[in-house]
Formats: C-alpha cells, sequence, structure tokens
C-alpha cells in the first residue's frame, strides 16, 4: 500500500489547475495502476544519468538495455538450478554487405587478414568532411560485401563501425538497409535500427518490433514512447508515474514524457530547456511536444528529419543543403527541395534557391543565351554551399551540348569535370580545340604527367601518376593481403593534404592507382584542383 501512496503523490504534486485532469487519467487506469505499482516493488533501479557512452557515436538512444530490466531471483537453497546454454559461436555479422564484389570491383577478402580490432580504429578514425569522390568511396567500403577479420568475435565489432561510419556520413537509408540485411537481433543493433526509424519517421515500425520480440529489452523511456505511439496511453503513463517513483527515470527524462504523453496539461508552461545530450529519441520527443530543437549543431543525421513536408522551407533547404555536402541525398533531393516554391524573401539561401530555379529554366528550355547568363550565379550559389558535385551530375552533361563562350564555357568545362562523364568532357575539349586549361584536360585522361604541373597541388598529383607503386608501408600492407586496411589509411593520408603534407596526397593517389582504383584517383584529383576546400 505505500507503494500506492507513492504512486499518487505525483497527483497531489501538481498544480490544482491540472490536478483534476491528471486525475480523471488516474481513475480510468488505477486498477491497472495498483498493479504496476505493486508489481515495481521487485524492479531494479536503472540508472539514467550515466553518462558512459554506449557506442562509437555517442548520441544513439539508451533505447534498449544490454542488461536484464529485472533483477535475477534468488534462491534459499543449495540445489544446482538448470542452465539453459547458449552457444557463444554464431557467426560473425562482418561479411554481411548491400554491395558484392563484382559492383565495388574490390576482392572479397580485402579485410580477412587485417585483425578486426585495427580495422574497426580506423573505420572510426575515418573524416567525413573530405573530399566527395573519397567520401564515395568510403561510402563503398563500408557497404561492401566481404569476408570478417581473421580473429572476427561474434559481436560483429567490424559491422557496428562500418554502420556507425555511415550514420557519420549522414547515409541513414543505406545504414538502415544494412542493418535489416543482418537483421536487428541484437541491443546493440536494433538500438542503431531504432535511431534511424526516429530520424526517418518510421518509428511505427520499429515500436511494433520492440513491442512482439522479448529478447530486446527497451528502456522505460524508449517502452513508454512506443506504448504511447503503439496507441496504449493509458499504460505509458502509469509506467512513466511508476518508474518515476521507483527512481528509474530521472527528472529530466520524466518532464519530456510527461509532456509527449499530456501535452495539454502544459500549455502556457514554459519551453523545456534543451538536453546537453540530444538523442534521436529526445529530438523526437521535443518535435511531437511542439519544442523543436534545431538541427545545425547536431550530428548530420538529425538533418534528414528537417526534410520532412511539415517542416518549414527553409529548414528543407538548410537541411538538404547540409546533407548533399556530405553526399547524404541525391542530388535530385536537393534540386526538389531548391524548386519546391517561390522565394519570398533575399539573401544568403533565398538567393541561392532563386539562382538555380533561374538556372533550371534556362537550360530545360536549351537556351544557350539564357544559360549563360545564368550559369554564373547558379555556380556561384552551389560554390557557396558546398553542393559543386550535386550540380555537375545534374547538368555537367547537359552542359556540353550547348554553344557556350567566355566565363560560361569556363564553368560549363569544370562542371562536366566534376561529373561522372569528366573523361568524355576532357576529350570533346580536346577534340574541339577548345583553350581549356590542359592540366586539368590531362587529369581526366589520366595523363596529368603530359602536362605542365604549374603549383604545389599540381605536382602532388602528377606525381602520383609517375609513380609506378605505392610507398612501402601501403605496398607491404597490399602484398599481406590487408588491402582494405591499405585503403583505409590512403583514405586518412589524403587528408593529411589539410595541413599541407601534399606527399600524403601523393602517397594516397599512388596507391588507389596501384590496386586499380582509377576512376576513384582522378575523381578525388579533380576535385582537389577544383573545389575550394581545406584538403
Amino acid at each position: 500500500m505505500p507503494m500506492l501512496v507513492h504512486c499518487f503523490s505525483h497527483l497531489i504534486s501538481l498544480p490544482p489547475h491540472k490536478r483534476s485532469h491528471a486525475l480523471l487519467r488516474w481513475k480510468q487506469t488505477k486498477a491497472l495502476g495498483a498493479a504496476l505499482c505493486l508489481f515495481g516493488t521487485g524492479v531494479a533501479a536503472q540508472s539514467g544519468t550515466d553518462n558512459e557512452p554506449l557506442s562509437a557515436i555517442e548520441w544513439l538512444s539508451r533505447s534498449v538495455e544490454t542488461v536484464p530490466l529485472f533483477e535475477p531471483p534468488v534462491t534459499n537453497t543449495a540445489d544446482v538450478p538448470d542452465v539453459t546454454v547458449t552457444p557463444l559461436d554464431r557467426p560473425s555479422k562482418d561479411p554481411i554487405g548491400l554491395l558484392p564484389s563484382d559492383v565495388t570491383g574490390l576482392p572479397f577478402d580485402i579485410w580477412s587478414s587485417s585483425d578486426e580490432s585495427t580495422l574497426v580504429d580506423l573505420v572510426r578514425a575515418e573524416r567525413v568532411d573530405t573530399l566527395p569522390a573519397l567520401q564515395e568511396f568510403l561510402k563503398v567500403l563500408m557497404l561492401a560485401e566481404a569476408d570478417a577479420p581473421r580473429d572476427a568475435g561474434p559481436n560483429g565489432a567490424l559491422f557496428l563501425a562500418r554502420v556507425d561510419k555511415l550514420l557519420d556520413l549522414g547515409a541513414l537509408e543505406p545504414a538502415k538497409s544494412l542493418i535489416e540485411q543482418a537483421a536487428p537481433d541484437t541491443p546493440d543493433l536494433f538500438r542503431r535500427w531504432f535511431d534511424v526509424a526516429l530520424l526517418t519517421g518510421t518509428e511505427d515500425d520499429a515500436c511494433e518490433v520492440m513491442r512482439d520480440t522479448p529478447s530486446i529489452a527497451p528502456t522505460y523511456p524508449a517502452r513508454i514512447f512506443c506504448l504511447a505511439r503503439n496507441g496504449d496511453w493509458a499504460t505509458a503513463a502509469l509506467t512513466l508515474n511508476t518508474h518515476r517513483v521507483l527512481g528509474d527515470i530521472n527528472p529530466q527524462e520524466e518532464a519530456l514524457l510527461s509532456r509527449f504523453l499530456d501535452p495539454e496539461l502544459y500549455e502556457g508552461e514554459p519551453p523545456l530547456t534543451p538536453p546537453q545530450r540530444v538523442s534521436p529519441l529526445t529530438f523526437r520527443m521535443h518535435g511531437a511536444i511542439g519544442e523543436p530543437l534545431i538541427t545545425a549543431n547536431l550530428p548530420l543525421a538529425f538533418s534528414h528529419a528537417d526534410l520532412r513536408s511539415t517542416t518549414a522551407w527553409k529548414s528543407q533547404l538548410e537541411a538538404s543543403e547540409r546533407l548533399a555536402r556530405h553526399g547524404a541525398v541525391s542530388e535530385n533531393v536537393l534540386l526538389k527541395h531548391y524548386t519546391a516554391r517561390t522565394p519570398a524573401a533575399s539573401g544568403g539561401i533565398w538567393d541561392r534557391a532563386e539562382a538555380i530555379q533561374r538556372f533550371d529554366v534556362a537550360i530545360t528550355a536549351n537556351d544557350p543565351v539564357a544559360v549563360a547568363r545564368t550559369l554564373p550565379n547558379a555556380w556561384s550559389a552551389m560554390q557557396d554551399a558546398r553542393a559543386e558535385i550535386q550540380f555537375a551530375k545534374l547538368y555537367g552533361v547537359a552542359l556540353q551540348g550547348l554553344p557556350l563562350s567566355g566565363p560560361a564555357a569556363v564553368i560549363a568545362f569544370e562542371v562536366g569535370l566534376l561529373s561522372p562523364a569528366y573523361e568524355r568532357v576532357a576529350i570533346a575539349a580536346m577534340d574541339a580545340d577548345a583553350n581549356f586549361d590542359p592540366f586539368l584536360t590531362a587529369v581526366a585522361r589520366g595523363n596529368p604527367q603530359t602536362a605542365r604541373a604549374s603549383n604545389p597541388r599540381e605536382r602532388a598529383v602528377q606525381a602520383a601518376f609517375l609513380s609506378a607503386t605505392p610507398r612501402t608501408e601501403l605496398a607491404t600492407l597490399v602484398q599481406d593481403g590487408k588491402l582494405g586496411e591499405a585503403l583505409l589509411r590512403a583514405l586518412a593520408l589524403f587528408e593529411a593534404g589539410a595541413e599541407g603534407d601534399l606527399r600524403s596526397v601523393t602517397d594516397a593517389l599512388a596507391l588507389l592507382r596501384f590496386v586499380g582504383l582509377e576512376d576513384v584517383a582522378r575523381r578525388a584529383s579533380l576535385q582537389l584542383l577544383l573545389l575550394d576546400r581545406a584538403t
């Protein structure tokens, strides 16, 4: 009976003008409330203030527990209990991927000769803010089907690191597909799958799985959220009250969950203080109570939530640009948001949207005069947004068929070199005897050694094409069958160019060419020379 008093005390603590509304809810479910309160006396308290990161990505929700929610039974005898044995040698999920070898061009044994812990450390250390060509190739590595490392354990540490890197890159759909290919049947995988669902608006599916899968032990905030999403608001409210009293839910979680379950009760109250640590679960609930959190300062993956049609157009534009910079949305998604409406203001992102709209009309009409007039502003807008590659994928080929001259022709040539058809664009320019940069043309054709390099970056690229073999350490890794490890190290080496170590750029490009990744090497070289980036 004391526990019932404690449960009821929450109602008494409410202000009078809110107490009657909450009391009605209590009366509607008091029988179930009593059962939950009495049953709660055997529940082990779960700390809600644990600040230790639970995975490589610190923003993952605490949506499931890796330990039982309930205390184990205690025996009063010395009898040997029955023991259920679970095999620990289940196959690793490391080999699972979405891209087969004939798609990636990579052999199945790229990981098999390396230590798993080394690969995990390298994957976690890879930067996401790099050249688009390297971002794309990193995704290919993360999605590739490949044999497990030689010492891979059943927990699939490399698989988890690959999923986490995709989430860091904002690649939610590929990450979701990869998890589903493996089946989210462990707490670590389910947490990631649950968070992707929260950020993409498919949380109802995840909540149904959580409800129907006893092996997934949800934390109390996740359980309460899903009870509500499944329509069981009464049980959700009583679960919150019970575990608040038991100390399983901290005050911040209680305040957010209370408003999520009954927002009318808090009308007129000041908004909640934004949490220091934002997870997809807290982010989703803040949005549901009408107190959305700004995504600009949150990890990239959160920007997907701003692409929903219910979000303000400006927020959609900002999110699509941010995601496009990391290749996390396609060029068509970016164009869709740019052309969705007529800008109602000027400056910044509104000017970029207007510039793209004007250019899109011109090139759709195949009007060379209008294209020449609108292309400079459109290209400048894409440079400001750092979405040049998306622009090149959309318009790079179409621009080559127009009779342009002057600055517009130079821009069209450079846009073409940043498109997937870069080699064809370079050959056409040579055939037409166009007066474009000869070194860029040579790089696109794969023979920069035939042109004069006039600055340090060009010389670094040229040296990579002159070298027959990469540096000794990388070549040794390849010879030892550690191709995947060598590629991860090469990607990291390329980034050393940010500090001016262009020799590292040469070494990275030489390794890519040495193992047959000529297309990646050329595109990275062209982007290094054409894009205004730190590297």
